[in-house]
């Protein structure tokens, strides 16, 4: 009988559940292995291996050393016998194979004589798992294998999880361990809660500070070292850094320093895992316990003054600090309140000195307020040289439990980043926003009167194949799958069961059970999967986001560009034959050029076109485009821009227009909910037709007199009461005036209403404004439709 694994489970304790914090059995480790990637663990005789394959239809390659350097599969149970085709060429490929290669060479251990074992190498199902046992000490190699994925194609190598089950637990402390350095620190040290450090850091050298276990705060202080030899206490000032970072606190990117009282740039944060920090309030002070009840309690301000006075810094009754994973909240009446830090095990900042400093850091030691989880705990700093190379990055999650990823450069990021330096995070990517020649003003008309190249790559793309594939897609999604025929698209809306939305998107038919989800976030691919386990379906559900990136070329010239560089085989639609919805496959510039899918398909009211790639072969698809396109007056468009066409056209932006409380006619797209049509029951379809014979809200078009663009959630009045909310607003380049798009109650949604945008506090400034049709900009479309 095999073993029954035991996998992590959100944190609960009497009622109050925590995702973001998912629970092991003391001695069970969970190592997450990347898609193509590889990871190298210690095993004790006697442990429990598990592979779990998270996605399906993802093999393993497993390989097993004994410390004497002899490799026998059959030593953790498994059968062998096979050479590591995927495990090499992964060590070559992936950069998590630097540390394969590292433990392996440390070890003395020859892959050249490695014994191989599969798993998964049948058609396994999301969530599948194998087991086995060590017989030996040893070194385990776990591989999922796999390369890169043509655009065409659908099958792509995903994450799997590895769980180790110690033999010995008693001998596993079951508080979280730091996690492995970034580089090889120059410091290395860890601060007890109720404690401070202070510490020398010289000009470009880098500060992590790790919150272990989660939950916990630590108050930083930076001082100018060039000051201090002059006399001068010269510190980061948090109010100079909030004037002139435009923002709470910084954040990675253009707009990411900390500044001195004189206005000298002390620190950059560089990257961030949490996004959650203070700047208003002291270090915890010895005043702030004593008027709790607490007299005599340690406080972080004693804490730094205790461990500064070594460097001549004179003691503070309260010293102004960057509060790191503090979860300050400021409410509706400007009152300053708390809760528990966002920060989970291992989370971090890493900072960048821009001069020679003294920094300080503390582990809070508050445990009477939810400032650390009501547990305070150990914080962790490390000092990494100048001549490392971290790329600015922001922490994010496909959903509260998932493991932490980074904000990543798209296949494109290059070609464009030739262009602009103004790259802001989007759903985990860099994406520009403007370009540095142009501004968003010269994109937009070069989208309206020429041609535009924009990246879209952060849509999130999963691949839904198998027997039940269309079966799925029709229960899932609004739109009538089964109308839509081999090679063509269809823009939907996904729905929960009350009938708010969860995305929309695009389904792309690439055969008769072959699909293709592109929405704008992972939750989708998560009610995908979810729906097709639930149901018993015979279908998978992939994500290929990573291997998938897009650029959309749009505007009047997008076809003439494209049809001088899209080869299609005679099998498939030309550029020049593509209908609106439809795609084609094809290559760059002939026969043997890199492979590429094109769709008629755009998000800017224009004709237009998508080209998807896969990443390795994004550079080359951007020049052999951007070639033609250049001196036809293309140029590259950015975020900014991208907000002004779409608002014209009338397209929906998730977060503004619709969320998981607005349903699709609510949204302005009730065409994607065809409920006379579509006979087939799907999710949310007896709420929709509720919710579409007594409709509350409705989306309605705005102009407004004079020249004050609203902000999205500005609130809209006849009179006194509110009637209305402002999603997404513009001054409109092209019809000279500003436009809006508003949720209104539809007693007051009829054309022609006149209405006043709040400003303020919604009473003491008002905007005049009427509803109109929209989309504001070609309602008819003909402009998308190639008609000019």
């Amino acid at each position: 009988m095999g073993i029954q694994p035991v996998f992590p489970t959100p944190y609960e304790r009497n009622g109050v559940i925590t995702p973001g914090l998912p629970v092991l059995p003391p001695g069970v480790e969970r190592h997450p292995i990347s898609g193509g990637g590889s990871r190298a663990v210690r095993i004790d005789a006697g442990d429990e291996i598990t592979i779990q394959d998270r996605e399906g239809l993802q093999p393993v390659e497993l390989v097993f050393f004994a410390p004497d350097g002899k490799s026998d599969a059959g030593m953790i149970g498994a059968k062998g016998g096979r050479e590591p085709e995927g495990l090499r060429a992964a060590l070559m490929a992936d950069a998590s194979g630097a540390n394969v290669l590292k433990a392996l060479h440390a070890a003395r251990f020859d892959l050249g004589k490695a014994d191989a074992a599969v798993v998964f190498s049948e058609g396994s199902r999301a969530g599948d798992y194998e087991t086995f046992v060590a017989s030996s000490d040893g070194l385990l190699i776990a591989c999922a294998v796999g390369g890169p994925m043509e655009p065409h194609d659908q099958w792509a190598p995903t994450e799997v999880a590895l769980y180790v089950r110690r033999t010995n637990p008693e001998n596993v402390k079951t508080v979280h361990l730091p996690p492995e350095p970034l580089a090889d620190p120059l410091l290395d040290f860890n601060i007890q809660p109720g404690n401070a450090r202070a510490y020398e850091v010289k000009a470009g050298q880098y500060i992590q500070i790790l919150d272990i276990q989660g939950r916990e705060c630590s108050d930083f202080q930076a001082l100018s070292l060039r000051a201090l030899d002059r006399g001068k206490e010269r510190e980061i000032d948090p109010t100079t850094t909030r004037s002139l970072m435009g923002a709470l606190y910084p954040e990675p990117g253009i707009f990411g320093k900390y500044f001195s009282s004189d206005q000298e740039p002390l620190i950059e944060i560089v990257q961030d895992t949490v996004l959650r920090h203070d700047t208003f309030g002291l270090a915890c002070t010895a005043r702030y316990y004593e008027d709790l009840g607490y007299p005599g309690h340690v406080n972080c301000t004693d804490n730094i003054n205790r461990d500064v006075e070594r460097f001549g810094i004179q003691p503070r009754g309260g010293w102004p600090a960057i509060n790191f994973f503090f979860n300050t909240m400021l409410d509706d009446t400007n009152a300053i309140g708390m809760d528990d830090p966002f920060s989970r095990p291992g989370d971090y900042v890493m900072l960048k000195a821009l001069t020679d400093l003294v920094c300080v850091s503390t582990a809070c030691p508050c445990d009477v307020d939810p400032a650390n989880g009501w547990n305070p705990t150990d914080i962790q700093v490390r000092l990494y040289g100048e001549n490392e190379d971290f790329k600015r990055s922001i922490g994010w999650r496909k959903t509260p439990g998932d493991d932490l990823e980074q904000t990543r450069n798209t296949g494109f990021h290059d070609c464009f980043a030739r262009h602009t330096r103004d790259f802001v995070e989007y759903n985990g990517f860099w994406l520009p926003n403007t370009m540095t020649n142009h501004g968003a003003v010269a994109e937009y008309w070069a989208a309206r009167e020429k041609a535009v190249v924009m990246d879209l790559s952060p849509l999130r793309k999963y691949e839904v194949t198998g027997p039940d594939a269309e079966e799925l897609m029709q229960f899932c999604v609004t739109r009538n799958i089964k109308k839509l025929s081999v090679g063509g698209i269809v823009y939907t809306a996904m729905c929960y069961d009350h009938g708010g939305m969860i995305d929309d998107g695009t389904v792309y038919r690439l055969g008769e059970s072959n699909f293709r989800w592109i929405g704008g976030n992972d939750q989708s691919g998560v009610q995908l999967k979810k729906v097709a386990q639930d149901r018993g379906l015979n279908v998978w559900v992939r994500p290929s986001t990573d291997h998938h990136c897009n650029i959309a070329i749009q505007g009047p010239l997008s076809r003439d560009i494209l049809k001088e560089v899209i080869w299609t085989p005679p099998q498939q639609a030309t550029v020049e034959e593509l209908p609106w919805f439809r795609l084609t496959i094809g290559r760059i510039g002939d026969f043997h050029g890199p492979a590429v899918v094109v769709s008629r398909t755009g998000y800017s009211g224009e004709l237009g076109y998508e080209v998807f790639c896969h990443p390795k072969d994004a550079t080359e698809v951007f020049d052999a485009i951007w070639a033609v396109g250049e001196p036809m007056g293309m140029i590259p468009l950015g975020l900014a821009a991208l907000d002004m066409l779409r608002i014209e056209a009338g397209l929906i932006f998730a977060g503004s227009e619709f969320d998981d409380q607005t349903d699709p006619m609510e949204a302005g797209i009730s065409f994607t909910v065809p409920l006379k049509s579509k006979e087939d029951d799907f999710i949310g379809r007896a709420a929709l037709e509720r919710r579409k014979a007594h409709p509350v809200n409705k989306l309605v078009g705005l102009e407004l007199e004079g020249g004050v663009v609203p902000s999205p959630g500005d609130c809209l009045h006849i009179e006194k009461p509110q009637i209305g909310t402002v999603t997404s607003a513009v001054k409109s380049p092209i019809l000279g005036k500003v436009i809006a798009l508003a949720k209104m109650d539809v007693t007051h949604a009829e054309p022609g209403t006149e209405v006043e945008v709040g400003r303020l506090d919604g009473d003491q400034k008002r905007l005049k404004a009427k509803i109109v049709p929209f989309p504001h900009f070609d309602p008819t479309k003909e402009r998308v439709k190639g008609n000019y």
